[in-house]
């Protein structure tokens, strides 16, 4: 009889945490959130109007979105995800004010932005000021994208992109930088124990949601899942189930 009670116990301590380790946890990656005007690669253009109408399924399929700031609580919340943006785009802005017109007391959205530091305030990017907005609002947390966009798998010296940037958007933020999206999504381990000195996480383009697995530096290879501009919502809802 102690025994089947010991058992039932354990079974009932351990379930939580296997459940916990097996949950996949989406974390997307956009670029611009506009219209393709025809510059650049149509695929990283996400139209407002396809943000918004992703945005609106996460609300109301019940999911949370988080930021790196939050990477415990994806354990307790509901249907945990995180949805990042790279190289810093002032059309970024019309997520901030899709965020805010979707914005509940239920629902409170949140995204990430990661900044190629050397490019703050240059042709279509965000200002200084923009980006101290953005990190007041609680909507946006302000990350690095290193600090002029090289490939790091062949960069010998990684002080200035990985320090240097992180102390620039710290200064204009006010905030602690605490995670760096890889440029190309490339990395290596040499790449990985230099970002270990300064970050506390690390994101590839590696697709796939992410899944515990305990593995070293498992918080410096996390996956992400592009969204690109010929997302339909029924794509958009296969990649985040």
């Amino acid at each position: 009889m102690k025994k089947a009670v010991v058992l039932l116990l354990g079974i009932l301590f351990l379930a939580p945490t296997q459940a916990y380790a097996e949950k996949a946890i989406p974390i997307l990656v956009y670029h611009s959130i506009d219209e393709y005007q025809g510059t650049g690669q149509k695929e990283l253009y996400v139209t407002p109007n396809h943000f918004e109408e992703q945005i609106r399924y996460l609300r109301d399929h019940g999911y949370t979105l988080l930021t790196f700031e939050r990477w415990k609580d994806r354990k307790t919340v509901d249907k945990p995800i995180f949805i990042t943006f790279d190289d810093g785009y002032k059309n970024n802005l019309k997520a901030f004010e899709i965020f805010l017109r979707l914005r509940t007391e239920e629902f409170k959205p949140t995204g990430t932005i990661f900044v190629i530091s050397d490019f703050i305030g240059g042709v279509g990017r965000l200002t200084s000021a923009e980006l101290k907005m953005l990190a007041e609002t609680g909507l946006f947390s302000i990350q690095s994208h290193t600090a002029t966009h090289p490939d790091l798998t062949k960069r010998e010296k990684m002080e200035y992109e990985l320090q240097d940037s992180k102390k620039k958007i710290e200064r204009i933020t006010g905030k602690p930088v605490i995670a760096l999206s890889y440029p190309y999504g490339n990395f290596n381990s040499r790449v990985v124990e230099e970002t270990k000195k300064y970050y506390q996480y690390g994101l590839t383009t590696t697709p796939g949601p992410y899944k515990e697995q305990n593995i070293k530096n498992e918080r410096y290879l996390l996956p992400r899942t592009y969204v690109k501009n010929s997302t339909t919502i029924e794509d958009f809802a296969k990649l985040v189930e």
